[in-house]
């Protein structure tokens, strides 16, 4: 067999992102490790099932193009907490120490590891590939802000549940300097 398939001990073989199985299905949709998002589809009487990637939406950032005005956290504390209060936004952007080095503008990747370890399941990925949260059920255990690599998981005082980028665009739009935009990505 060609090095690019590897065999699974159920039959299965892999290669890249297709991915090929012998077994009825129907179409549904599966999440691979909290994620990576995957579609499976039904070829007919093959009874072969192919899983595609499915794609994702996220907030992408250049950091070069970023002044560090804060308009972007503004931009988003307004629209979904009704102030400009920079740290109710669901990015943050971190002013570099000297003139030389960009700022650092932090955004969550949609990774879904928070997915695995909210205990009320309050956490869920959407048909667009982006993680949310769903204040009404989560309980501020904050167990997602601990386990977020990105460190974008965000909670304040005034509210009881954990809050993210949802990537829905307002802080693009109001960018100055184009330095966030909204990237469509299929599984890496």
């Amino acid at each position: 067999m060609n090095s690019i398939f590897q065999r699974a001990r159920d039959g299965t073989i892999f290669c890249g992102l297709l991915v090929l199985q012998i077994g009825i299905s129907i179409k549904e949709r599966i999440s691979f490790s909290n994620k990576k998002l995957f579609e499976v589809v039904t070829l007919n009487s093959t009874h072969l099932r192919r899983f595609v990637a499915l794609r994702m939406r996220m907030l992408a950032k250049i950091e070069e193009n970023c002044v560090g005005c804060h308009t972007c956290e503004e931009t988003c504390a307004q629209l979904y907490f009704k102030e400009p209060n920079p740290l109710k936004a669901a990015l943050r952007i971190i002013i570099a120490e000297n003139d030389t080095d960009p700022h650092h503008i932090m955004t969550c990747t949609q990774c879904g590891k928070c997915i695995e370890i909210c205990p009320v399941q309050a956490i869920t990925r959407a048909k667009n590939g982006v993680v949310r949260i769903n204040k009404k059920t989560c309980v501020g255990c904050l167990m997602c802000v601990s386990v977020c690599p990105e460190e974008v998981m965000f909670y304040h005082d005034d509210v009881n549940y954990t809050f993210k980028c949802v990537a829905c665009g307002a802080c693009v739009r109001s960018c100055p300097t184009e330095a966030l935009y909204i990237k469509t990505v299929q599984d890496d």
